[in-house]
């Protein structure tokens, strides 16, 4: 049975002659608690094992765990201890990582845990929410979070926030008139109040009929629990990116050991060490480290420094990738603080000053500040009057408002221009609350001096005008029907207000005593003032050609005028929900990339846009905080919640949290991405090479028939240890120059160009051919094998070093900015000492079969290392000089 079906008659069994107060016994609530179950979403969590084991799950991992075995297999255990130290610890770093994110986002949950007043046993008290029951009946009040889902039993100007929920705007009336039969849309059940949804005025009682994930958001919740999660671009890279490395590297392992068993070079023991030696010293061991490392201390960066929690790792670099952005409007790109700008009179056009709810600012007539007459006191009288919104002062200083923004901005402008201390002297009599059918909202009164009762009115224009038309026949309603278009063109939403006398015998409002007639006072102009911070932030996203979109609810008059006042686009197109909605899918996706506007949109409208943008090749961010943002948030490359204004399922659904609501966030967020996305493709253009040297220097060893340069502990020193703690230096690498001028990087395209293979290739014969000519003149000079591989090892590592370098920036190494990352050199310093260590110590040389040289070998280390960064500094000159030849020719014609 659905939930809006249900009758209040069929609460008779369980609460006769309608005595709700009286609730359910503590007996039976516990009874039924245990029976459903707590009122909670249910939560997905991840065990901490499960986290740990998937960490595994890569080719790198498969293929060391392979080497493992076989260096077991063939006695060498010192060997199979470092392999298998590796591979925890790449299981570690990725598993800590992704479990304090889980961690992060449960305190975020805990920390917004409410409480629901109940009737138990004819006492009303506070109970968790998550006790809650079905048949408990729960009282609500102004400034209440929903529990769960209630049918309404009593109604006192019940008014209930659901734009979460449903999308729409205004808080809607709840009463207990049950409704017909039949299919009737979520958002016109008036006699349900939902779960997450906020009480905005007064009072009321409803019998829980639904809790935890029957609740319709617990259906959202779970819809978005069973979604499919997405992998980022950037991990599509890398994973492809790795695995076609790791096969390239098999195949050719298997070709070498064909090769060296039939020539019979080696014995097959030493034949398959060797062979396990080359794998270990190809694959780059240090990627999943690394990325692990650059992406979490970039995440950590964000959470502690710029308002952002990222959920999972891979996603604060798909932020870089970001081609567009799909926002709400209203509290994101806009204040969501209703402020009365202007004030149309018979008399004269006013202006109002100051933001927000603030109570500073005053009334200006042609830039000049003016008092107000009595036409003026009046008009602002009927707005303070005809208003059942409250306007506070929080402990901070701020303002703040309990009810409806429109009315809000009518209570701000009184106390502007009338002053805070000064209310209107009148005794309130009767009020007839807003509802969407009539569209206005009015109040009777009696003036305390004159003892006069006033009817005070205001609301939509197209009403009120016929309203006013018949209270006076001089009422011109074609001029001021021009002056509300006039200010909605420029985005402000259009308030009439007005006001009649009635005798002394009424003492109610009814909508026949407004059908009588009423005088005209004048017109509100009010506008939900645009951010400061966020035009700043949408010019600087422009520059770095990332497009915003806006989806609101709004008309699209409105939305495009706002969205000019923003510099949203350089030229604005809008379409709103219903034209969306008569397009085919190639007409929307045709429609999402024209468009910056979509107005008078649904939840799914949402959806939709997101799925076009997606189909188009679009990298796409959706920004949301309700719960029918949720499905979107999930679909989108990037969802993300506001940490503050945000349902639970909007932060779930999300991979990313701004945890101060601010949508200038999302730019340095963005250029942060940015920033990762570099620093992890650099440490793969410096592992990658650096790791197919010691592969080679391997590989034509056993081709040649020479003895192991290296032990597989020693190439994974170097590769474990060494890469990693030399890569560290990337992950405080600064963003470059022009970093935000840049185009996306294009949806699939390679982390690595041509000249990027073509780099690897000539650093890597370098690196390996200084390394074989140093060992083999130790060996040419009677030299041990350990002090040859020793030699060997501190030219790859000095080889590593200066092409850190090279690869730290695309410009010219010695440039003035060589010291912009600092700790690149105390990142080289601790490498350097390691080597030392790994050199001079026993328990190191025992370890890693290395011993004791002349400090003429490092020097020789050194000028090896040299050799590398001369080469690749003069590829640069040759590329620069070749794109200027390029450039001039291409300007030329």
């Amino acid at each position: 049975m659905k939930h809006y079906q249900r009758s209040l008659s069929e609460f008779t069994k369980e609460y006769p002659a309608g005595d709700f107060e009286q609730g359910l016994t503590a007996s039976e609530a516990q009874k039924r608690l245990l029976e459903n179950g707590p009122n909670q979403l249910a939560s997905k969590k991840t065990p901490k094992w499960k986290i740990f084991i998937r960490q595994f799950n890569n080719m790198i991992t498969y293929i060391l765990i392979a080497a493992m075995v076989m260096t077991l297999l063939v006695g060498d255990r010192t060997d199979t201890l470092v392999i298998g130290l590796v591979v925890v610890i790449n299981a570690l770093i990725g598993y800590f990582q992704e479990a304090n994110a889980a961690d992060a986002l449960a305190r975020i949950k805990q920390m917004l845990a409410i409480e629901a007043t109940v009737y138990r046993e004819g006492a009303r008290k506070d109970v968790p929410a998550t006790e809650l029951v079905v048949g408990d009946v729960v009282y609500l009040e102004a400034g209440d979070s929903v529990p769960a889902d209630l049918r309404i039993v009593q109604a006192a100007n019940l008014r209930v926030q659901e734009s979460t929920l449903t999308g729409e705007t205004d808080a809607v009336n709840k009463s207990e008139t049950d409704l017909p039969v039949g299919k009737v849309s979520l958002a016109d059940q008036t006699n349900l109040a939902f779960m997450s949804t906020s009480v905005t005025n007064g009072s009321g009682l409803g019998v829980v009929v639904a809790t935890g994930s029957e609740t319709e958001i617990g259906k959202i919740s779970t819809a978005v629990a069973e979604a499919k999660p997405k992998q980022t671009p950037m991990m599509k890279e890398i994973g492809n990116l790795g695995q076609g490395t790791s096969i390239g590297i098999l195949v050719v392992a298997v070709i070498l050991f064909i090769i060296g068993w039939i020539l019979q070079i080696y014995s097959l023991p030493v034949l398959a060490l060797a062979v396990v030696t080359m794998i270990v010293g190809s694959l780059p061991e240090g990627l999943p480290a690394t990325t692990s490392v650059i992406l979490a201390l970039g995440v950590s960066d964000m959470a502690r420094n710029k308002k952002t929690l990222v959920k999972t790792l891979p996603a604060v670099e798909t932020l870089g990738a970001v081609d567009v952005i799909a926002t709400d409007k209203t509290g994101t790109l806009t204040k969501n603080e209703m402020t009365l700008t202007d004030l149309l009179t018979n008399q004269a056009h006013y202006t109002v000053t100051g933001t927000g709810y603030s109570p500073q600012g005053g009334l200006m007539l042609n830039g000049q500040e003016v008092k107000p007459n009595q036409q003026l006191t009046n008009f602002l009288t009927a707005g303070f009057a005809a208003n059942d919104t409250e306007l506070v002062q929080a402990d901070d200083g701020s303002y703040q408002i309990n009810g409806e923004p429109t009315d809000g901005a009518f209570l701000t402008a009184y106390y502007k221009i009338m002053g805070t201390e000064q209310k209107p002297a009148y005794e309130s009599l009767d009020m007839l609350p807003f509802d969407s059918d009539y569209r206005y909202i009015a109040r009777l009164v009696q003036e305390q001096t004159s003892q006069q009762k006033i009817l005070y009115v205001k609301g939509s224009p197209d009403k009120l005008f016929e309203l006013m038309a018949q209270g006076s026949a001089d009422f011109d309603e074609k001029y001021w029907s021009d002056q509300v278009e006039k200010l909605a063109a420029v985005g402000k939403r259009v308030v009439a207000v007005g006001m009649v006398d009635v005798p002394a015998d009424v003492t109610e409002v009814s909508h026949e005593l407004l059908q009588q007639g009423i005088n005209f006072l004048g017109l509100a102009g009010i506008i939900d003032p645009p951010r400061p911070e966020v035009i700043a932030t949408l010019k600087q996203l422009n520059a770095a050609h990332v497009q915003v979109k806006m989806i609101t609810g709004d008309s699209p008059v409105t939305a495009t005028a706002i969205g000019q006042q923003l510099g949203l686009a350089p030229s604005i197109s809008a379409i709103t929900g219903p034209e969306w909605d008569e397009l085919d899918a190639a007409g929307q996706k045709d429609a999402a990339a024209e468009n910056q506007v979509f107005a008078r949109t649904t939840p799914q409208n949402k959806l939709e846009i997101v799925h076009a943008l997606e189909n188009a090749g679009q990298v796409t961010a959706m920004i949301g905080d309700g719960i029918n943002d949720a499905p979107a948030l999930k679909t989108a490359n990037i969802g993300v919640a506001m940490g503050i204004k945000g349902t639970d399922v909007a932060r779930d659904a999300a991979d990313m949290i701004l945890t101060d609501d601010n949508f200038t966030t999302m730019g340095t967020a963005i250029k942060e991405g940015r920033r990762i996305y570099d620093n992890i493709k650099k440490s793969i253009l410096f592992l990658l090479p650096t790791s197919f040297a010691e592969g080679l220097i391997v590989f034509f060893s056993i081709l040649f028939d020479m003895p192991l340069p290296m032990t597989p502990s020693q190439l994974l020193w170097i590769n474990m240890v060494s890469a990693v703690t030399i890569q560290f230096a990337f992950i405080f690498e600064p963003a470059e120059a022009g970093i935000m001028k840049r185009r996306p990087r294009k949806n699939g395209q390679s982390m690595v160009n041509k000249h990027d293979v073509f780099q690897m290739i000539y650093v890597s014969l370098i690196i390996a051919g200084t390394g074989l000519l140093g060992h083999h003149f130790l060996m040419d000079q009677g030299a041990s094998q350990a002090a040859a591989s020793t030699l060997m090892v501190n030219i790859i590592i000095g080889g590593k070093i200066f092409y850190l370098f090279n690869i730290r920036t695309n410009n010219f190494a010695l440039n003035r900015d060589i010291f912009a990352n600092q700790k690149a050199f105390w990142v080289i310093g601790i490498m350097l000492l390691l080597q030392v260590l790994l050199t001079y110590v026993p328990f190191m040389q025992n370890l890693f079969s290395t011993t004791g040289v002349n400090v003429r070998y490092f020097i020789v280390a050194l000028l090896s290392g040299i050799v590398v960064f001369v080469v690749v500094e003069f590829d640069k000159l040759l590329r620069k000089k070749w794109h200027g030849v390029k450039r001039a020719a291409a300007e030329r014609i």
